[in-house]
Protein backbone atom coordinates (compact mmCIF):
# COMPACT_ATOMS: atom_id res chain seq x y z
CA UNK A 1 0.00 0.00 0.00
CA UNK A 2 1.34 3.42 -0.96
CA UNK A 3 1.47 6.18 1.65
CA UNK A 4 0.79 9.91 1.23
CA UNK A 5 1.16 12.85 3.59
CA UNK A 6 -0.88 15.95 2.76
CA UNK A 7 -0.36 19.26 4.52
CA UNK A 8 -3.35 21.58 4.56
CA UNK A 9 -5.42 18.41 4.42
CA UNK A 10 -8.58 19.97 5.84
CA UNK A 11 -8.86 22.48 2.98
CA UNK A 12 -11.05 21.85 -0.02
CA UNK A 13 -8.27 20.67 -2.31
CA UNK A 14 -6.66 18.60 0.42
CA UNK A 15 -9.96 16.85 1.08
CA UNK A 16 -10.58 16.20 -2.62
CA UNK A 17 -7.11 14.72 -3.11
CA UNK A 18 -7.56 12.58 -0.01
CA UNK A 19 -10.79 11.10 -1.33
CA UNK A 20 -9.22 10.37 -4.73
CA UNK A 21 -6.13 8.75 -3.21
CA UNK A 22 -8.21 6.62 -0.86
CA UNK A 23 -10.22 5.37 -3.83
CA UNK A 24 -6.90 4.29 -5.39
CA UNK A 25 -6.00 2.32 -2.27
CA UNK A 26 -3.55 4.73 -0.66
CA UNK A 27 -2.92 5.22 3.03
CA UNK A 28 -3.20 8.95 3.81
CA UNK A 29 -2.00 11.16 6.66
CA UNK A 30 -3.35 14.70 6.97
CA UNK A 31 -1.68 17.63 8.69
CA UNK A 32 -3.58 20.86 9.36
CA UNK A 33 -4.56 23.28 12.07
CA UNK A 34 -7.18 22.01 14.55
CA UNK A 35 -10.65 22.30 13.03
CA UNK A 36 -14.00 20.55 12.79
CA UNK A 37 -13.21 19.73 9.14
CA UNK A 38 -9.98 17.96 10.08
CA UNK A 39 -11.75 15.97 12.79
CA UNK A 40 -14.52 15.08 10.34
CA UNK A 41 -12.00 13.80 7.78
CA UNK A 42 -10.51 11.53 10.41
CA UNK A 43 -13.91 10.21 11.50
CA UNK A 44 -15.50 9.70 8.11
CA UNK A 45 -12.61 8.50 5.94
CA UNK A 46 -10.40 6.55 8.32
CA UNK A 47 -7.30 8.60 7.54
CA UNK A 48 -4.89 9.64 10.26
CA UNK A 49 -5.67 13.34 10.75
CA UNK A 50 -3.13 15.16 12.91
CA UNK A 51 -3.83 18.65 14.24
CA UNK A 52 -0.61 20.60 13.89
CA UNK A 53 0.56 24.16 13.38
CA UNK A 54 3.21 23.71 10.69
CA UNK A 55 4.93 26.90 11.87
CA UNK A 56 5.44 25.43 15.35
CA UNK A 57 8.64 23.42 14.99
CA UNK A 58 8.04 21.33 18.12
CA UNK A 59 4.51 20.42 17.04
CA UNK A 60 5.62 19.65 13.49
CA UNK A 61 8.52 17.50 14.69
CA UNK A 62 6.17 15.53 16.94
CA UNK A 63 3.62 14.99 14.16
CA UNK A 64 6.31 13.90 11.70
CA UNK A 65 7.76 11.49 14.27
CA UNK A 66 4.31 9.94 14.78
CA UNK A 67 3.85 9.44 11.04
CA UNK A 68 7.35 8.05 10.48
CA UNK A 69 6.99 5.62 13.38
CA UNK A 70 4.03 4.08 11.54
CA UNK A 71 5.19 4.61 7.94
CA UNK A 72 8.97 4.99 7.57
CA UNK A 73 8.67 5.16 3.76
CA UNK A 74 6.56 7.95 2.23
CA UNK A 75 5.54 7.60 -1.41
CA UNK A 76 3.98 11.05 -1.80
CA UNK A 77 4.36 14.26 0.17
CA UNK A 78 1.89 16.97 -0.88
CA UNK A 79 2.76 20.50 0.21
CA UNK A 80 -0.75 21.92 0.11
CA UNK A 81 -0.90 24.15 3.20
CA UNK A 82 -1.07 27.81 2.36
CA UNK A 83 -2.45 31.27 2.96
CA UNK A 84 -3.33 34.10 0.62
CA UNK A 85 -3.48 37.85 1.02
CA UNK A 86 -5.52 39.89 -1.42
CA UNK A 87 -5.23 43.64 -1.75
CA UNK A 88 -2.85 46.40 -2.82
CA UNK A 89 0.67 46.34 -1.41
CA UNK A 90 0.29 49.84 0.03
CA UNK A 91 -2.32 48.57 2.51
CA UNK A 92 -0.33 45.56 3.74
CA UNK A 93 2.04 45.25 6.66
CA UNK A 94 5.26 43.29 6.99
CA UNK A 95 4.02 41.17 9.89
CA UNK A 96 1.37 39.60 7.65
CA UNK A 97 3.87 39.36 4.76
CA UNK A 98 6.29 37.39 6.95
CA UNK A 99 3.51 35.18 8.32
CA UNK A 100 2.47 34.30 4.78
CA UNK A 101 6.05 33.26 3.98
CA UNK A 102 6.20 31.18 7.17
CA UNK A 103 3.20 29.14 6.03
CA UNK A 104 3.62 29.07 2.25
CA UNK A 105 7.39 28.66 2.10
CA UNK A 106 9.18 27.90 5.36
CA UNK A 107 6.63 25.33 6.59
CA UNK A 108 7.00 23.46 3.31
CA UNK A 109 10.79 23.53 3.57
CA UNK A 110 10.59 22.24 7.16
CA UNK A 111 8.36 19.36 6.04
CA UNK A 112 10.73 18.55 3.19
CA UNK A 113 13.62 18.30 5.63
CA UNK A 114 11.75 16.09 8.10
CA UNK A 115 10.47 13.65 5.47
CA UNK A 116 13.42 13.80 3.07
CA UNK A 117 14.84 10.38 3.87
CA UNK A 118 11.41 8.73 4.12
CA UNK A 119 10.60 9.89 0.57
CA UNK A 120 14.00 8.65 -0.57
CA UNK A 121 13.34 5.26 1.02
CA UNK A 122 10.16 4.90 -1.04
CA UNK A 123 11.72 6.50 -4.15
CA UNK A 124 8.67 8.67 -3.87
CA UNK A 125 7.53 12.12 -4.92
CA UNK A 126 7.52 15.63 -3.49
CA UNK A 127 4.47 17.45 -4.90
CA UNK A 128 4.56 21.18 -4.26
CA UNK A 129 1.27 23.02 -4.64
CA UNK A 130 2.14 26.30 -6.30
CA UNK A 131 -0.10 28.58 -8.34
CA UNK A 132 -0.22 30.62 -11.51
CA UNK A 133 1.23 33.25 -9.16
CA UNK A 134 4.28 31.02 -8.75
CA UNK A 135 5.48 31.49 -12.32
CA UNK A 136 3.88 34.79 -13.33
CA UNK A 137 2.82 38.13 -11.83
CA UNK A 138 -0.61 38.40 -10.20
CA UNK A 139 -1.92 41.81 -9.20
CA UNK A 140 -3.28 42.44 -5.69
CA UNK A 141 -1.26 39.47 -4.41
CA UNK A 142 2.33 40.68 -4.11
CA UNK A 143 3.22 38.69 -0.99
CA UNK A 144 1.38 35.57 -2.17
CA UNK A 145 3.09 35.64 -5.57
CA UNK A 146 6.48 36.16 -3.95
CA UNK A 147 5.97 33.19 -1.62
CA UNK A 148 4.94 30.92 -4.49
CA UNK A 149 7.89 32.04 -6.62
CA UNK A 150 10.14 31.13 -3.66
CA UNK A 151 8.40 27.76 -3.28
CA UNK A 152 8.94 26.92 -6.95
CA UNK A 153 12.58 28.01 -6.81
CA UNK A 154 13.23 25.73 -3.85
CA UNK A 155 11.56 22.64 -5.29
CA UNK A 156 12.94 23.07 -8.80
CA UNK A 157 16.40 23.19 -7.25
CA UNK A 158 15.68 20.28 -4.91
CA UNK A 159 14.69 18.25 -7.98
CA UNK A 160 18.30 18.10 -9.14
CA UNK A 161 19.53 16.96 -5.73
CA UNK A 162 16.91 14.25 -5.27
CA UNK A 163 16.95 12.80 -8.79
CA UNK A 164 20.02 10.59 -8.03
CA UNK A 165 18.00 9.06 -5.18
CA UNK A 166 15.19 8.03 -7.52
CA UNK A 167 12.92 10.74 -6.12
CA UNK A 168 10.63 12.89 -8.24
CA UNK A 169 9.90 16.54 -7.50
CA UNK A 170 6.76 17.79 -9.21
CA UNK A 171 4.95 21.11 -9.03
CA UNK A 172 1.23 21.67 -9.55
CA UNK A 173 0.11 25.20 -10.44
CA UNK A 174 -3.67 25.71 -10.31
CA UNK A 175 -5.28 28.95 -11.40
CA UNK A 176 -8.37 29.57 -9.28
CA UNK A 177 -9.76 26.69 -7.22
CA UNK A 178 -13.02 27.72 -5.52
CA UNK A 179 -13.00 26.38 -2.00
CA UNK A 180 -14.39 29.44 -0.17
CA UNK A 181 -15.47 31.94 -2.84
CA UNK A 182 -16.59 35.16 -1.18
CA UNK A 183 -15.79 33.82 2.31
CA UNK A 184 -12.33 35.20 2.92
CA UNK A 185 -12.62 34.92 6.75
CA UNK A 186 -9.52 37.11 7.05
CA UNK A 187 -6.99 36.59 9.78
CA UNK A 188 -4.70 39.30 11.12
CA UNK A 189 -3.31 41.43 8.30
CA UNK A 190 -5.89 40.23 5.79
CA UNK A 191 -4.49 36.72 5.53
CA UNK A 192 -6.95 34.01 4.51
CA UNK A 193 -7.09 30.49 3.17
CA UNK A 194 -6.75 30.34 -0.63
CA UNK A 195 -9.91 29.82 -2.63
CA UNK A 196 -11.85 32.79 -1.29
CA UNK A 197 -11.13 35.37 -3.99
CA UNK A 198 -14.06 37.32 -5.42
CA UNK A 199 -12.07 38.28 -8.54
CA UNK A 200 -11.41 34.67 -9.54
CA UNK A 201 -11.48 33.78 -13.24
CA UNK A 202 -12.72 30.46 -14.65
CA UNK A 203 -13.01 28.85 -11.21
CA UNK A 204 -12.43 25.10 -10.85
CA UNK A 205 -13.91 22.92 -8.12
CA UNK A 206 -11.47 21.15 -5.78
CA UNK A 207 -12.62 17.85 -7.23
CA UNK A 208 -11.81 18.95 -10.79
CA UNK A 209 -8.41 20.23 -9.70
CA UNK A 210 -7.60 17.00 -7.87
CA UNK A 211 -8.31 14.90 -10.96
CA UNK A 212 -5.95 17.03 -13.09
CA UNK A 213 -3.23 17.08 -10.44
CA UNK A 214 -3.25 13.32 -9.91
CA UNK A 215 -3.30 12.73 -13.67
CA UNK A 216 -0.20 14.89 -14.04
CA UNK A 217 1.36 13.14 -11.07
CA UNK A 218 0.89 9.72 -12.63
CA UNK A 219 2.44 10.96 -15.88
CA UNK A 220 5.49 12.26 -14.06
CA UNK A 221 5.01 15.85 -15.29
CA UNK A 222 7.54 18.12 -13.62
CA UNK A 223 5.19 21.11 -14.00
CA UNK A 224 1.43 20.55 -13.91
CA UNK A 225 -0.59 23.65 -14.89
CA UNK A 226 -4.04 22.91 -13.49
CA UNK A 227 -7.04 24.20 -15.40
CA UNK A 228 -7.59 26.06 -18.66
CA UNK A 229 -6.46 29.44 -17.31
CA UNK A 230 -3.30 27.97 -15.80
CA UNK A 231 -2.35 26.23 -19.04
CA UNK A 232 -2.91 29.40 -21.10
CA UNK A 233 -1.04 31.50 -18.54
CA UNK A 234 1.90 29.07 -18.51
CA UNK A 235 2.45 29.31 -22.25
CA UNK A 236 1.55 32.96 -22.76
CA UNK A 237 3.76 34.16 -19.91
CA UNK A 238 6.70 32.28 -21.43
CA UNK A 239 6.11 33.47 -24.99
CA UNK A 240 4.87 37.04 -24.45
CA UNK A 241 5.21 38.10 -20.80
CA UNK A 242 4.30 41.75 -21.40
CA UNK A 243 1.11 40.75 -23.21
CA UNK A 244 0.31 38.29 -20.44
CA UNK A 245 0.68 40.98 -17.78
CA UNK A 246 -1.66 43.34 -19.64
CA UNK A 247 -4.31 40.62 -19.97
CA UNK A 248 -3.93 39.69 -16.31
CA UNK A 249 -4.33 43.32 -15.21
CA UNK A 250 -7.46 43.63 -17.34
CA UNK A 251 -9.14 40.55 -15.90
CA UNK A 252 -7.95 40.23 -12.28
CA UNK A 253 -8.15 42.53 -9.29
CA UNK A 254 -10.63 44.96 -10.76
CA UNK A 255 -7.92 46.85 -12.65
Amino acid sequence: MKTAVITGGAGGLGQAMTVDLLQQGWQVYLLDLPSDQLDKMGRTTGVTALACDLCDSAALNAAAAQILAQSPAIDLLVYNAGLTQIGPFETQDMVAHRKLFEVNYFAAVSCAALFLHAVRQAKGTHLAMSSVAGFSPLTQRTAYAASKHALEGFFKSLRSEERPHGVRVQIAAPSFVGTNIGRAEPQSGGLARPGSATDAVDVMTPEQASVEILRGLSKGQEMIPVGRVARLAWWLNRIAPRHYQKLMERNVGGS
